[in-house]
């Protein structure tokens, strides 16, 4: 569909497509480009100032890898603009007000730095109505409930006088331009959303609401809610909520709100998806059946392993896994199920960062203090418990210390596999093989005999 012409407007800019605003960013970044992979092509995080992912950090989506990063949904990059595109109406007599605010999309959610550590005591709820406060778990984006997140104020207020302007603007448009859709499915608010126009933004919602198209979808299934998100624009994002926009509609791969925030390890935009509770579903599946705990945690160990290879240097790549993996709790503050398995494999959260290595996960994961922590850490993905896979994290710095972590939780070294197979008949020949062997032997005879001393005691 392509919008009419006013007779008020020249035809001298057209109106940029989401579509169009992103290959305009992928040009000016052509050096950036991530390797593909066989199923679908990769993806980098979203552009933000100092959090954005470099071309080390592939995030790869094959269909049958061994690295479980293979699970993860390929996620579009949403980027700004030039800044040399001032206006797309640059005659109306509201132009003046697009042009000073057509700026690249920041927030001061992408600036943020954060220290060592993860912040203060949180409030960890799980299964079974359990909820525990650790001081060893803490995080700078600690989850605010409902009254807190209400005060919480997301950069600057509206300003009443632009929002005046804008409100002008859309009513000076065509009706057809301000309320119908592009050939790619676009309105006005998904592009005034993408280019990070709050005020705008907000006046084409209004419009969009009042004809009940607030949630309209683009070519690839994005309401302007999810454009929002991963443009990373917690404001626009809760003002959309605000407004009543579908916060668990989801895109053309089943991504929700939660699902791309997670991805991006966007916490302000995460924290105002999740001060609307309780209308978000925390466990909802995307079509790789993932629920965003899940995206969240294979996000945190692409940085991860991306951080490694930079030799731990970069200081872009430190401050985005510490985003990612505030992401992660504060998904489990919410409420989300540390239990969940996603659909392929089975695998937990834990299975997850035990597959890839990321001692900073596992560590984090079991911190958590669980009433059936033993139960959690025994858990099979496919035949395979955590403690399988760890012992198959041959040649990875950090095999020892998780097999230690996951022992000292209860992790039975004499459970087998689907193949018969026990953790210790996965590792690795050599002398350090014949080492974590004895180390699981070791453990295997104290559990036998607390059992046997158990059952004397009967």
């Amino acid at each position: 569909m392509h919008f009419d012409k006013s007779p008020k407007e020249k035809p001298c800019c057209t109106l940029p497509t989401v579509k169009k605003l992103l290959e305009e960013k992928r040009r000016r970044e052509t050096s950036s480009v991530l390797p593909s992979c066989s199923a679908a092509s990769t993806s980098p995080a979203p552009s933000a100032t100092v959090t954005q992912l470099s071309s080390a950090e592939p995030f790869t989506c094959t269909g049958a890898s061994s690295s479980y990063s293979d699970m993860a949904v390929s996620f579009e990059q949403w980027s700004p603009a030039p800044e040399s595109t001032l206006s797309y109406y640059p005659n109306h007599p509201g132009s003046s007000y697009a042009a000073a605010y057509s700026h690249p999309m920041t927030s001061e959610y992408a600036t943020q730095q954060h220290d060592p550590g993860y912040g203060d005591t949180v409030s960890q709820t799980f299964e079974g109505s359990m909820t525990v406060n650790d001081p060893n778990m803490v995080s700078p984006w600690s989850f605010l409930g409902p009254s807190q997140a209400a005060q919480l104020s997301f950069g600057s207020s509206l300003d009443a006088n632009k929002l005046e302007e804008a409100r002008m603007l859309l009513n000076g448009m065509d009706y057809s331009r301000a309320t119908g859709q592009d050939e790619d499915g676009d309105t006005i608010l998904h592009i005034y959303t993408a280019k990070g126009l709050r005020e705008c933004a907000y006046a084409a919602a209004e419009r969009l609401r009042d004809v009940d198209r607030l949630d309209a979808k683009e070519h690839k299934g994005k309401t302007a809610l999810l454009v929002a998100v991963t443009a990373n624009q917690p404001e626009i994002v809760q003002d959309l909520l605000s407004f009543g926009a579908d916060i668990n509609a989801c895109d053309v791969k089943g991504q929700t709100a939660l699902h791309l925030a997670a991805h991006y390890g966007l916490p302000g935009v995460l924290q105002a998806i999740l001060s609307s509770r309780p209308a978000v579903n925390l466990e909802a599946r995307n079509f790789e059946g993932m629920t965003p705990l899940h995206c969240a945690a294979i996000s945190h160990s692409v940085t991860i392993k991306a951080l490694s290879s930079s030799g731990m240097q970069d200081i872009n790549l430190r401050t985005k896994a510490m985003e990612k993996l505030s992401c992660v709790e504060m998904l489990l503050s919410a409420g989300a199920s540390l239990l969940s398995q996603e659909i392929k494999s089975n695998k937990t959260v834990l299975h997850l960062a035990v597959k890839e290595g990321n001692i900073d996960l596992v560590t984090y994961l079991l911190r958590i203090p669980l009433p059936n922590m033993k139960d959690f850490v025994n858990l099979k993905a496919h035949g395979h418990t955590a403690l399988h896979m760890a012992a198959g994290l041959h040649g990875n710095p950090h095999q020892e210390e998780i097999l230690q972590l996951l022992l000292r939780k209860g992790a039975d070294p004499s459970i087998r596999n689907l193949e018969n197979d026990q953790p210790a008949h996965l590792l690795q020949s050599g002398l350090q093989g014949e080492q974590l062997k004895l180390m699981l032997k070791k453990r295997s005879a104290s559990s036998r005999r607390r059992v046997v001393s158990l059952q004397d005691q009967e």
